[in-house]
């Protein structure tokens, strides 16, 4: 299995609530910049997807709330493959301050069609996520 992919994300105070932990919402924010910026890194970009007529949806996130963060915390956001098939993308992501794991999540993300319906990835796509699981 590949390395994950790892993201930075800095803990501002739009991202917390009034106990100054992040809110959990903002957890969701987080693992989406995470999955777009291991996409990038694929050479993987949503507009050029979206010009082929397909994006992603999540179709199914598992989430374990851990640990909090709070405010001017640095965190990474981790990206795994779990499995991918022609139309489905499993992923596995934690979000950690240093070594310290505060929330993981297993995500399932289908291709549709911008026109609506399912849609099967394109075949770079699956080439280049293929020889990364």
């Amino acid at each position: 299995m590949a390395e994950p992919h790892t993201f930075p994300v800095r803990i501002y105070y739009e991202d917390t609530d009034f106990s100054g932990n992040v809110y959990h919402a903002a957890y969701l924010k987080f693992f989406e910049r995470g999955r777009t910026e291991f996409l990038r890194v694929q050479g993987v970009h949503h507009v050029e997807l979206a010009e082929q007529g397909v994006a992603f949806a999540v179709r199914s996130m598992q989430i374990e709330f851990d640990g909090a963060a709070r405010i001017d915390d640095l965190l990474t956001v981790s990206t795994t493959i779990e499995k991918v098939t022609g139309a489905r993308l499993t992923l596995s992501q934690a979000i950690l301050r240093d070594e310290q794991v505060l929330t993981r999540a297993t995500v399932v993300v289908a291709a549709i069609k911008t026109s609506g319906g399912p849609a099967r990835m394109p075949r770079l796509l699956l080439e280049r996520l293929a020889a990364r699981s």
